[in-house]
């Protein structure tokens, strides 16, 4: 009964840190926060951001949930459509999974009158896994060529 009873403790103890050690599925979690970008759904792309997130773009640098939230979701939302990406690298562990690659993206004219152009560019994501096991966007990169008219 001894053995029995350490075995199925074993057992417990074994199953139990499978479960909190399990790692993000990062396609997914990116698919999902391309979606939101294409269904131009603020809300949702916003909730992936973490508190302390950041965003780099050229020389520029957001810091925090709402900076980032203004002056990135809000500000490039409207002016973007169609973003694709091409996954170059990724990884996960229990914590932190990050995938990068290239870009695509529509970019909308300002004035009815100006040519559609499009962006692209290479970009990193890293997530990281919160205290309350979800996941959300800690650090975004973007490193764009300059927009061309689109043909």
């Amino acid at each position: 009964m001894k053995a029995f009873s350490c075995a199925l403790l074993a057992v417990v103890l074994f199953s139990s840190c499978s479960k909190s050690g399990e790692t993000v599925n990062i396609q997914e979690l990116n698919r999902q926060f391309i979606n939101a970008w294409n269904d131009k759904d603020s809300s949702k792309i916003i909730s992936f951001l973490a508190d302390d997130a950041h965003f780099l773009q050229g020389n520029t640098h957001f810091k925090g949930k709402g900076e980032v939230a203004d002056k990135w979701v809000r500000e490039t939302l409207p002016t973007l459509s169609d973003l694709k990406t091409n996954v170059v690298s990724s990884g996960t562990d229990t914590q932190t999974a990050y995938e990068a690659g290239t870009f695509s993206v529509d970019v909308l004219p300002l004035d009815p009158k100006d040519p559609h152009a499009y962006g692209e560019g290479n970009y990193i994501l890293l997530w990281k896994k919160g205290a309350d096991n979800t996941w959300k966007l800690s650090y975004a990169q973007l490193e764009d060529l300059p927009v061309q008219v689109k043909n």
